[in-house]
């Protein structure tokens, strides 16, 4: 079991409000990757969301949500997420981190980010990545990074992009030059001048990479999703 916990680390349990339900509902994505036990965990969350009671959410929990396979979990979080359901799916990933087969995936950080932003949560982002500076089993994954990164940039979050690079290069993962021309070209030019100086170090003065466009850069461009 991990020792990370997002309400923990943001302030103990999650607010589930009005505003997190979105204006233009989604329906329900069924099908191979979401299960019926998922399906109706998702359903009976939103039905007690908007109520704005503690009990009645922690109710589901337990009656529905705790009791799902490790993949299910995942599904709903992810269902919730494309629901715009944001509050709910940080709820949900608290229960996922508890899971003992537990492991960070930084692609998933990147999709909560992505909710959060597009709702406005930015405290809410600056907790997610405060909890993701403290999982102690997180790899260097390259393309995950760089999709951490990619949804901090989108909502100018430049000094919370600028830990992630630092963290990144701290669990062993170097970055590439998709990951430095992102970065050098949208970071504010204060902070775009560290980066700058790492980019050299790894590929020389001229950086010339920066003016090529993304199909022109030899990176991830042909593993990104």
């Amino acid at each position: 079991m991990t020792s990370s916990s997002t309400g923990s680390k943001c302030g103990g349990n999650m607010r589930i409000s009005m505003r997190d339900r979105s204006k233009n509902r989604k329906p329900l994505q069924k099908g191979r990757n979401l299960s019926i036990e998922a399906i109706q965990a998702v359903q009976a969350l939103k039905r007690v969301a908007h109520k704005n009671d503690d009990v009645a959410v922690e109710h589901v929990f337990n009656g529905k949500v705790r009791r799902l396979l490790k993949s299910d979990m995942i599904a709903v979080l992810r269902e919730l997420l494309r629901q715009n359901q944001c509050l709910l799916a940080l709820k949900v990933f608290e229960e996922v981190q508890q899971e003992i087969s537990y492991r960070p995936r930084l692609k998933l950080y990147a999709e909560i980010v992505s909710c959060l932003g597009s709702n406005g949560l930015l405290e809410d982002i600056k907790c997610l990545i405060m909890t993701l500076k403290m999982e102690s089993s997180l790899e260097p994954d390259l393309e995950g990074f760089y999709a951490l990164l990619k949804s901090l940039m989108k909502f100018n979050l430049s000094s919370l992009a600028l830990e992630i690079f630092y963290l990144m290069k701290l669990r062993g993962c170097d970055p590439d030059k998709l990951t430095f021309k992102l970065l050098i070209n949208g970071l504010e030019p204060n902070l775009s001048a560290f980066v700058r100086q790492d980019a050299v170090k790894y590929y020389g003065p001229s950086l010339s990479f920066l003016d090529e466009t993304e199909e022109e850069v030899p990176s991830l461009k042909h593993h990104m999703y």
